[in-house]
């Protein structure tokens, strides 16, 4: 039994093994020991013979009954692995004990054998190789993690991924690749990718150019095949991966879907074209061969087809019944990639009634149709010939304005297509758009024909007679207007109505143009033009507005020549001047106003408060957009100032190089003008800022206010130079110039007849031309 138990102990791989041991009685102290033992001991200095051995290895104490065990013969074998001992230099070192009983002969009691085996590099050496497969358990599992984290990433990508071998054949895909194309895993795995891409051949070639020059390709735009056949394009990023294990590579393909992009850039360019051709376009049949490139090209589509009840939309058609109505194509553009001559033969020659063929139906429906492929079509004329020139899906929308049909537009394509419901809404869009072009066209010529009907009267009157269009272009001048201005033909044809306009009129006949475009009347207009030498004439007449189904087309003026009219009112007004300084030279001026015996005087004189209103850039404004544009704009802002003027019951003055004027004490005297101005001010910037807010502008207004003597028959004589009404008027135009944008600037005089009711705020003074320096205070608001 002994040498059983050695025999456990000895033959343990390990190192090199040597061991050090003590021999103990049965009351446990130390009979024998070897000469090192007491290296391994707790305290070295208690192993010796007769001492206990719990003194020197205390980890005895507390197993004194499996000692006693061992020595009784119930236990074979303890161990004590591991036991950690400090040395005096502070190395660590660690030991083995084993305890077994050994027979004495000759003696009755069996004695203790205790055996020390150092196992300091044993351990370090386990304790490695344990480190290191803990480091490989857990590298293994990382690696399983970020493998299984990586399949659900790519799993989860809404882009596809596709793994092929360096000849093509796929090896891996996922579920964004399954969705796109349609195909499932079965039916990918070990297929060419060229299943999918269209032309394999040339983007095999681009790839090769990417990987000659070690550059990792990206946004590659593919046209590929879904397994219903669709085409959608595909942008790819590739990248060449080494395959170790059998030393060949690997392509990894990522491939974004940007069809739906390519068709909104398409859609875009549609729009943009069309809308550029019609802008450019001075005929309808300048314009529809255009529209039928333009669509084809952008959208990608190979033929397209205008159709229609009349010659070539060239006036309205007469309203009749559906029943009667026969529709004939018109205009035909093709691609060069389709064979189509014998379709267009057919084409030409092919008529529809109304709810027959794709032209008939749309225009019976005036609603869009399309058809996934024409074969399928119960089109009995054209589908077989439209299959056999290899045209498959085809769409048409009807050209309409305000459900008025004018035509059919039909275009087809060499590829099946599904309907697209978000394309057919834009182009029931762009044939609105195509329709009020020919409406306009229908209406600008019918309107050249009404013209031309009474050229010979105009022609042969001395009043200037002109007719611009809603943008002030041109239309007509007699030879009255041609003979008095000096332009020429051609230079009037690159002109616009206010290239001409004197730029004091500038304001006011912008306004007046405005409001006969809304529908108002205007009699006895004054304004002035420059003639081509640069010459002043002053003109009066009358202006209205053709209208054609609420629209307006026409801006007709006919104008007298009253410059020599104007010159003699301003002579006759320097001759009363100068009687005025004559007569203020004899008795000082205020005296001779007041007294009662010169009855004209007083009777012309009288005190009132005048407004001068700017708003801020309205001359840069007005020349960057249309007449059209404009009138919407701006008519809100001056509509309500004159509401403002009529509520307050003042008079309100003819706008004048930008400014708004309004006078309050004329006609009809009052003693609270100085209020009822500072009211309408008030007003006035509440009104434009509930403009900027309705219409997302960002307008200001500087208000100028005086109040002093004005002498009426001044106004009466020349109202054409508001600067010449005296220096009342002069000083609130003062007011207005040098005040601050956003502010109400009035005068000294002004000041006193409001501080008792407004809020004011003294801004300081400010410099009049040949009056020096004034204070001026800032209306601020009601008390």
């Amino acid at each position: 039994m002994k040498y059983q138990v050695l025999e456990r102990i000895f033959n343990k791989p390990s190192f090199p093994r040597k061991f050090e041991r003590l021999e103990l009685d049965h009351n446990f102290q130390i009979l024998e020991n070897s000469e090192q033992v007491h290296k391994f001991a707790e305290r070295p200095e208690e192993v010796m013979q007769g001492k206990d051995i719990r003194l020197s290895f205390p980890e005895f104490i507390g197993i004194e009954d499996i000692l006693v065990s061992i020595l009784q013969g119930e236990q074979e074998l303890f161990e004590l692995p591991g036991i950690r001992r400090c040395l005096d230099n502070n190395q660590e070192i660690y030991i083995d004990i084993y305890v077994i009983s050994e027979k004495v002969e000759f003696k009755s009691a069996n004695r203790l054998l205790i055996l020390i085996e150092e196992v300091t590099d044993r351990l370090a050496f386990e304790q490695k190789l344990a480190q290191k497969y803990h480091e490989a358990s857990l590298l293994s599992s990382t690696l399983i993690a970020y493998k299984n984290y990586m399949e659900q990433v790519i799993g989860s990508m809404a882009d596809a991924l596709l793994v092929t071998s360096n000849s093509g054949k796929i090896k891996k895909i996922n579920t964004a690749t399954k969705k796109i194309f349609g195909f499932t895993e079965a039916e990918l795995i070990g297929k060419s990718i060229s299943l999918i891409i269209d032309d394999y051949a040339l983007f095999k070639n681009i790839l090769k150019k990417y990987s000659l020059s070690h550059q990792k390709s990206s946004n590659i735009e593919v046209v590929c095949r879904t397994k219903k056949g669709e085409k959608l394009l595909i942008a790819f990023s590739c990248s060449v991966f080494p395959n170790h294990i059998n030393s060949l590579e690997d392509i990894v393909y990522i491939g974004r879907d940007i069809t739906a992009r390519q068709r909104r850039e398409q859609r875009i360019c549609a729009q943009y074209a069309i809308t550029r051709i019609l802008s450019e376009s001075q005929s309808i049949k300048e314009a529809m061969p255009k529209i039928l490139q333009a669509i084809c090209q952008t959208i990608g589509w190979d033929l397209g087809e205008l159709w229609t009840a009349n010659e070539y939309i060239t006036r309205s058609i007469k309203r009749q019944s559906n029943h009667n109505i026969v529709l004939r194509c018109v205009e035909i553009w093709s691609s060069r990639v389709v064979s189509v001559r014998e379709f267009k033969a057919i084409t030409w020659q092919t008529t529809y009634k109304t709810g027959v063929g794709l032209p008939g139906r749309i225009w019976d429906r005036r609603s869009p149709i399309w058809i996934k492929d024409i074969a399928d079509d119960d089109d009995l004329l054209r589908s077989q010939p439209a299959a056999t020139a290899g045209l498959h899906a085809a769409f048409g929308f009807p050209i309409l304005d305000d459900r008025e049909i004018l035509g059919v537009m039909v275009f087809f394509n060499q590829e099946v297509q599904q309907k697209d419901i978000d394309f057919l809404q834009m182009m029931v869009s762009i044939g609105n758009q195509i329709g009020h072009f020919i409406k306009c066209k229908q209406t600008e010529a019918a309107l050249v024909e009404s013209e031309e009907r009474y050229r010979d009267l105009f022609e042969n009157v001395t009043d200037l007679i002109q007719s611009v269009n809603a943008y002030g272009r041109f239309l007509y001048v007699n030879k009255a207007w041609q003979k008095t201005l000096g332009y020429s033909e051609a230079e009037i044809a690159n002109m616009t109505l206010f290239d001409i306009i004197h730029p004091d009129f500038h304001q006011r006949s912008r306004q007046k143009f405005y409001s006969v475009m809304s529908g108002e009347k205007l009699a006895q207009v004054q304004t002035a033009f420059i003639t081509k030498n640069g010459q002043t004439i002053f003109l009066e007449g009358n202006i209205n507005c053709k209208f054609v189904e609420g629209k307006p087309v026409a801006i007709r003026g006919i104008f007298r020549n009253i410059t020599k009219r104007i010159l003699a009112q301003a002579v006759l007004y320097n001759q009363k001047e100068q009687t005025e300084r004559l007569l203020s030279n004899i008795s000082p001026v205020d005296i001779a106003i007041s007294r009662p015996e010169t009855g004209v005087i007083s009777k012309d004189f009288v005190e009132v408060t005048v407004l001068f209103a700017d708003i801020i850039g309205l001359s840069e404004i007005a020349a960057s957009m249309s007449a059209m544009q404009l009138v919407s704009l701006l008519n809100p802002i001056f509509s309500a100032f004159d509401s403002l003027s009529e509520r307050y019951s003042l008079q309100k003055i003819q706008a004048i190089n930008d400014a708004y004027i309004v006078i309050a004490g004329l006609p009809m005297q009052r003693t609270d003008h100085a209020q009822a101005i500072a009211h309408m001010a008030l007003d006035m910037q509440t009104a434009i800022a509930l403009f900027n807010s309705e219409h997302h502008q960002n307008f200001n207004i500087r208000i100028g206010i005086h109040t002093g003597p004005l002498i009426v028959s001044m106004m009466q004589v020349q109202k054409f130079d508001y600067h010449r009404w005296g220096e009342t008027v002069n000083l609130a135009s003062c007011m207005e110039s040098q005040g601050i944008p956003g502010q109400i600037q009035v005068s000294q005089i002004t000041y006193e007849r409001l501080s008792n009711d407004f809020l004011l705020e003294k801004r300081g003074e400010i410099e009049i031309t040949g009056k020096g320096f004034m204070s001026a205070y800032l209306l601020l608001g009601r008390q």
